[in-house]
């Protein structure tokens, strides 16, 4: 099987045992996991119904993506800020998992936060001074820790979830109205967003 440009990016970025070949034909090494060959797929998943489950597909691939992109990085490059202006690795991290909260309030409960959970979350959520005080000195297995957890609780929703809740409609920012199958593009599209800020640090304290 030939493949494009584009695929051999993904598997050079995604660092999975494979390679291409002579005459840019595809190889696949025999070490290779099943489960990581499924990340390239966005099809229904056990567990699920259709449609959550091609969502959760996108989900895992994204997150697989970041975690790889982490791998390995010690407690003091994570705390790494390129500039005065930057955001760490750190930061970025418990950014995904903050705008990962307040999107299981506003779609699982179909309500805004209360003033009590945005004073919790949005130290993560913005980013401000006060996060660059705050969100310093914790090692890599916080991160993946507060991200794996929340992760959990979303997919515990979904597994409970009919296809139809994703069509359900409410406001989403300045009152502009979206489904929920939006909202959680938006959830995992951010952390790709904020995954390439990722590398392109690493890239730099990795020198």
């Amino acid at each position: 099987m030939v493949i494009n440009k584009f695929a051999k990016n993904v598997l050079v970025v995604s660092h999975e045992r494979a390679y291409v070949g002579e005459n840019g034909r595809y190889v696949q090494e025999d070490l290779m996991k099943t489960e990581t060959k499924n990340l390239y797929y966005v099809k229904q998943k056990e567990g699920y119904e259709p449609e959550i489950g091609k969502l959760v597909t996108m989900m895992d691939y994204t997150r697989h993506t970041t975690l790889e992109a982490i791998k390995g990085l010690s407690t003091a490059q994570l705390d790494v800020h390129l500039d005065d202006q930057s955001n760490s690795i750190g930061m970025l991290l418990f950014h995904i998992a903050s705008i990962e909260k307040a999107f299981q309030i506003m779609t699982f409960e179909g309500r805004d936060l209360t003033d009590e959970e945005w004073d919790g979350l949005s130290v993560g959520i913005v980013l401000g001074e006060d996060a660059k005080r705050e969100i310093k000195g914790k090692d890599l297995g916080f991160y993946e820790q507060m991200l794996s957890s929340t992760r959990e609780k979303t997919l515990d929703f979904f597994r409970n979830s009919p296809d139809s809740w994703l069509e359900e409609v409410t406001p989403f920012g300045w009152d502009d109205p979206a489904n929920n199958h939006f909202k959680w593009f938006h959830v995992f599209e951010d952390e790709l967003n904020h995954r390439g800020q990722i590398r392109m640090i690493v890239k730099r304290v990795k020198r």
